[in-house]
Protein backbone atom coordinates (compact mmCIF):
# COMPACT_ATOMS: atom_id res chain seq x y z
CA UNK A 1 0.00 0.00 0.00
CA UNK A 2 1.41 3.37 -0.97
CA UNK A 3 1.68 6.06 1.69
CA UNK A 4 0.06 8.51 -0.74
CA UNK A 5 -3.01 6.26 -0.99
CA UNK A 6 -3.39 6.12 2.79
CA UNK A 7 -2.88 9.89 3.04
CA UNK A 8 -5.62 10.40 0.43
CA UNK A 9 -8.02 8.26 2.48
CA UNK A 10 -7.06 9.90 5.78
CA UNK A 11 -7.86 13.36 4.41
CA UNK A 12 -11.46 12.23 3.93
CA UNK A 13 -11.98 11.75 7.68
CA UNK A 14 -13.90 14.82 8.77
CA UNK A 15 -13.60 16.41 12.21
CA UNK A 16 -16.94 17.46 13.70
CA UNK A 17 -16.49 19.58 16.83
CA UNK A 18 -18.81 19.19 19.82
CA UNK A 19 -20.49 16.00 18.63
CA UNK A 20 -22.21 14.18 20.28
CA UNK A 21 -21.61 16.59 23.15
CA UNK A 22 -19.53 19.71 23.84
CA UNK A 23 -15.78 19.09 24.03
CA UNK A 24 -15.79 15.99 21.81
CA UNK A 25 -14.07 16.12 18.41
CA UNK A 26 -15.93 13.43 16.43
CA UNK A 27 -14.09 11.63 13.63
CA UNK A 28 -16.69 11.32 10.84
CA UNK A 29 -15.81 8.48 8.45
CA UNK A 30 -18.83 9.03 6.19
CA UNK A 31 -16.82 10.83 3.46
CA UNK A 32 -14.20 8.06 3.50
CA UNK A 33 -16.62 5.14 3.14
CA UNK A 34 -18.55 7.12 0.52
CA UNK A 35 -15.48 7.30 -1.72
CA UNK A 36 -14.93 3.96 -3.50
CA UNK A 37 -11.17 4.43 -3.86
CA UNK A 38 -10.62 5.45 -0.22
CA UNK A 39 -12.82 2.65 1.12
CA UNK A 40 -10.99 0.07 -1.00
CA UNK A 41 -7.59 1.39 0.15
CA UNK A 42 -8.64 0.98 3.79
CA UNK A 43 -10.14 -2.49 3.36
CA UNK A 44 -7.06 -3.69 1.49
CA UNK A 45 -4.77 -2.41 4.24
CA UNK A 46 -6.93 -3.89 6.99
CA UNK A 47 -7.10 -7.23 5.16
CA UNK A 48 -3.31 -7.32 4.79
CA UNK A 49 -2.89 -6.96 8.56
CA UNK A 50 -4.50 -10.34 9.33
CA UNK A 51 -4.56 -12.20 6.00
CA UNK A 52 -1.69 -14.54 6.85
CA UNK A 53 -3.39 -15.62 10.08
CA UNK A 54 -6.37 -16.99 8.10
CA UNK A 55 -9.25 -15.69 10.22
CA UNK A 56 -12.47 -17.65 9.95
CA UNK A 57 -14.74 -14.90 11.29
CA UNK A 58 -14.70 -11.12 11.60
CA UNK A 59 -16.68 -9.80 14.56
CA UNK A 60 -18.05 -6.32 13.85
CA UNK A 61 -19.01 -4.07 16.74
CA UNK A 62 -22.27 -2.16 16.27
CA UNK A 63 -22.68 -0.06 14.27
CA UNK A 64 -19.79 1.22 12.15
CA UNK A 65 -17.71 -1.87 12.89
CA UNK A 66 -20.26 -3.79 10.80
CA UNK A 67 -19.17 -1.88 7.69
CA UNK A 68 -15.53 -2.88 7.98
CA UNK A 69 -15.97 -6.39 9.38
CA UNK A 70 -18.42 -7.37 6.63
CA UNK A 71 -16.11 -6.03 3.92
CA UNK A 72 -13.12 -7.83 5.46
CA UNK A 73 -15.08 -11.07 5.76
CA UNK A 74 -15.99 -10.89 2.07
CA UNK A 75 -12.43 -9.94 1.06
CA UNK A 76 -10.82 -12.80 3.03
CA UNK A 77 -13.52 -15.43 2.48
CA UNK A 78 -14.55 -15.54 6.12
CA UNK A 79 -17.79 -15.24 8.05
CA UNK A 80 -19.20 -12.10 9.63
CA UNK A 81 -20.54 -11.96 13.19
CA UNK A 82 -22.38 -8.91 14.55
CA UNK A 83 -21.71 -7.85 18.14
CA UNK A 84 -24.89 -5.93 18.91
CA UNK A 85 -26.14 -3.64 21.60
CA UNK A 86 -28.32 -5.15 24.31
CA UNK A 87 -31.71 -6.42 23.18
CA UNK A 88 -31.12 -6.25 19.41
CA UNK A 89 -30.54 -9.92 18.59
CA UNK A 90 -33.50 -12.26 17.97
CA UNK A 91 -31.94 -15.54 19.12
CA UNK A 92 -30.37 -16.85 22.34
CA UNK A 93 -27.32 -14.76 23.07
CA UNK A 94 -24.36 -14.37 25.37
CA UNK A 95 -23.83 -10.95 26.92
CA UNK A 96 -20.82 -9.01 28.11
CA UNK A 97 -21.03 -5.79 30.09
CA UNK A 98 -18.60 -2.89 29.89
CA UNK A 99 -18.23 0.44 31.63
CA UNK A 100 -19.32 3.71 30.12
CA UNK A 101 -18.43 7.18 31.34
CA UNK A 102 -21.65 7.29 33.39
CA UNK A 103 -22.85 3.72 33.75
CA UNK A 104 -22.69 0.26 32.22
CA UNK A 105 -23.77 -1.14 28.85
CA UNK A 106 -23.81 -4.60 27.25
CA UNK A 107 -23.07 -6.14 23.91
CA UNK A 108 -24.38 -9.50 22.74
CA UNK A 109 -23.65 -12.24 20.23
CA UNK A 110 -25.75 -15.23 19.30
CA UNK A 111 -24.67 -18.28 21.27
CA UNK A 112 -23.92 -20.17 18.03
CA UNK A 113 -22.20 -17.33 16.13
CA UNK A 114 -18.70 -18.66 16.78
CA UNK A 115 -17.68 -22.28 17.05
CA UNK A 116 -15.13 -23.35 19.64
CA UNK A 117 -11.61 -22.81 18.31
CA UNK A 118 -12.57 -20.59 15.37
CA UNK A 119 -10.01 -17.90 14.58
CA UNK A 120 -11.62 -14.46 14.84
CA UNK A 121 -10.66 -10.82 14.51
CA UNK A 122 -12.64 -8.13 16.36
CA UNK A 123 -13.27 -5.06 14.20
CA UNK A 124 -14.52 -1.54 14.82
CA UNK A 125 -14.14 1.83 13.18
CA UNK A 126 -12.55 3.53 16.18
CA UNK A 127 -10.43 2.59 19.18
CA UNK A 128 -10.88 5.12 21.97
CA UNK A 129 -10.74 3.90 25.59
CA UNK A 130 -11.01 0.26 24.50
CA UNK A 131 -13.96 -0.72 26.69
CA UNK A 132 -16.28 -1.88 23.94
CA UNK A 133 -13.55 -3.76 22.09
CA UNK A 134 -12.41 -5.42 25.32
CA UNK A 135 -16.01 -6.55 25.95
CA UNK A 136 -16.23 -7.95 22.41
CA UNK A 137 -12.99 -9.87 22.91
CA UNK A 138 -14.26 -11.33 26.19
CA UNK A 139 -17.52 -12.29 24.53
CA UNK A 140 -15.66 -14.07 21.72
CA UNK A 141 -13.57 -15.91 24.29
CA UNK A 142 -16.73 -16.97 26.18
CA UNK A 143 -17.91 -18.54 22.94
CA UNK A 144 -14.60 -20.42 22.62
CA UNK A 145 -12.95 -18.33 19.91
CA UNK A 146 -9.25 -18.05 19.28
CA UNK A 147 -9.06 -14.25 19.11
CA UNK A 148 -6.26 -13.37 16.69
CA UNK A 149 -6.45 -9.65 17.41
CA UNK A 150 -8.34 -6.43 16.88
CA UNK A 151 -8.52 -4.21 13.81
CA UNK A 152 -9.57 -0.55 13.75
CA UNK A 153 -9.74 2.11 11.09
CA UNK A 154 -8.89 4.90 13.58
CA UNK A 155 -7.09 4.92 16.91
CA UNK A 156 -7.21 7.87 19.30
CA UNK A 157 -3.79 7.20 20.85
CA UNK A 158 -4.14 9.72 23.68
CA UNK A 159 -6.95 7.61 25.21
CA UNK A 160 -4.65 4.56 25.48
CA UNK A 161 -7.33 2.02 24.57
CA UNK A 162 -4.71 -0.32 23.14
CA UNK A 163 -3.52 -1.12 26.69
CA UNK A 164 -6.86 -2.74 27.54
CA UNK A 165 -6.47 -5.14 24.62
CA UNK A 166 -2.99 -6.40 25.47
CA UNK A 167 -1.53 -8.92 24.77
CA UNK A 168 -3.66 -9.18 21.60
CA UNK A 169 -2.29 -7.91 18.32
CA UNK A 170 -4.03 -4.58 17.75
CA UNK A 171 -3.88 -2.81 14.41
CA UNK A 172 -5.15 0.58 13.31
CA UNK A 173 -4.84 2.32 9.96
CA UNK A 174 -4.94 5.92 11.15
CA UNK A 175 -3.70 7.28 14.45
CA UNK A 176 -4.70 10.61 15.93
Amino acid sequence: MLAADLEFAKKLIRDVPDHPKPGILFKDITPLIGDARAFKICIEQMAADFDLKSPQKFVGIEARGFIFAAALAQRLNAGFVPARKKGKLPYRSFKQSYDLEYGVDEIEMHEDAILKGERVVVVDDLLATGGTAEAAVKLCQKLGADVLGCQFLIELEFLKGRKRLQPLETKSIFKF
